[in-house]
């Protein structure tokens, strides 16, 4: 089988591969190979990448522990990215199905499906009838026709077929320059016809940032409630602690404060969003932001902290982590924080990617003990969870 993951995230205004993206806590692709992996008559499979995603995703197959599956150099078209893959197949295999990676709720009763229609009829799409009714506009985007909704389906993937035959319709496409959106056409420009089996509304393709909140709700609904069976729920604690200073901005949680005393540190030294990195960063098992953030490397001398806590947040995306909710303390005698707490949970929710409601912060004092009490700094504590890959995961 062939996994088509050649793709990028440019629609959803990303800067790297969406299927690399967390969904509920595992990466779009590692779910879209999972929902394979488990029917015994898969021998092989391969998964066409972007050159600049090879590392990427050949680090993540090994995180995840996913065994037998090849990686091949995919093209500029998705339909170059499927003839990589194809060159890299195995020659002697009966049937090929090729599936999008963007389609990761894609259900073991599709596939199997799939794989018996296709031993009967050579070449099989999964589809379902349109809901709504389609037109076809003309160049000034005037209507020009409206065919039956009756005979109109969208496809979607897998896509099954008799390994001589997609290998012939790939090898013609190549020599006569065929162009189209998905493998049957291809066949079909041969001459062989298609069969469409039932697919399901809910085996969507990723495309747009809504269909990431749509493919969550569907996730959630599901007996899993969104969580596979190698994933776990990791919690993580954060603790921090600056010196109150002249001279200096007093920055929290990314909020200005008003106060004629700030946080000493080589960034900003915002210590609710340092002692929230090491709590996010503690759950990945990553270290600590020291670690990754040295206060002795001149690229993050007064660098705003929220910088940094999405540079956390881009290193547990890479990693497959998402971030379930974070709970700070933050103590200080002076100033009173109760004015800023709101705009302190917008930006790190912002920051995180996160809903609000999954971001709390609290703001207490100490009584006047201590050096918080004495208003001569400022502590933090911090507590996150996230939803990532467990010890054993693929095992």
């Amino acid at each position: 089988m062939i996994i088509a993951a050649a793709g990028s995230g440019e629609r959803m205004g990303l800067d790297r591969n969406k299927v690399l993206l967390p969904l509920h806590g595992i990466p779009i692709l590692i779910r879209s190979v999972a929902a394979f992996a488990v029917h015994p008559w898969v021998e092989e499979c391969v998964i066409t990448v972007r050159a600049e995603d090879y590392a990427a995703v050949q680090a993540l197959l090994e995180q995840w522990r996913v065994k037998n599956c090849k990686l091949a150099v995919g093209g500029p078209r998705r339909q170059d990215s499927v003839a990589a893959g194809l060159a890299v197949l195995a020659p002697d295999l009966d049937w090929v199905l090729i599936h999008d990676a963007a389609r990761p709720l894609v259900e073991p009763e599709i596939i199997d499906g799939a794989y018996k229609a296709v031993q009967e009829h050579q070449a099989v799409g999964v589809a379902v009838p349109v809901k709504d009714t389609i037109k076809l506009v003309d160049e000034g985007q005037f209507v020009a026709d409206t065919p039956p909704r009756s005979k109109l389906w969208a496809v979607q993937t897998p896509q099954a077929f008799n390994s001589r035959l997609i290998r012939e319709a790939y090898a013609r496409a190549a020599r006569e320059n065929w162009e189209v959106t998905d493998d049957c056409s291809l066949v079909e420009r041969l001459g062989v016809k298609v069969k469409l089996i039932p697919g399901s509304y809910t085996n969507i393709k990723i495309t747009t940032v809504e269909d990431l909140d749509v493919a969550a709700a569907i996730l959630s609904k599901r007996s899993e409630g969104g969580l596979m069976h190698n994933t776990a729920v990791r919690t993580g604690i954060g603790y921090d602690v600056h010196r109150l200073v002249s001279g200096r901005p007093l920055i929290l949680g990314g909020a200005a404060v008003d106060y004629h005393l700030g946080l000493d540190g080589h960034s900003d030294a915002d210590v609710a969003v340092h002692a929230l990195m090491d709590a996010l960063l503690g759950a990945a098992g990553l270290g600590d932001i020291g670690r990754h953030f040295p206060d002795t490397d001149p690229r993050y001398k007064g660098i705003s902290s929220i910088k940094l806590l999405e540079a956390v947040k881009a290193k547990l995306d890479e990693r497959g982590f998402a971030v379930g909710n974070v709970d700070l303390v933050i103590a200080a005698e002076r100033p009173k924080l109760s004015g800023y707490i709101e705009q302190m949970r917008g930006n790190l929710a912002a920051a995180l990617e996160l809903a609000p409601d999954r971001v709390n912060i609290k703001a207490t004092t100490t009584e006047g003990l201590g050096f918080c009490g004495r208003g001569e700094g400022i502590a933090a504590w911090a507590a996150a969870v996230v939803i990532g890959p467990s010890l054993n995961a693929g095992d």
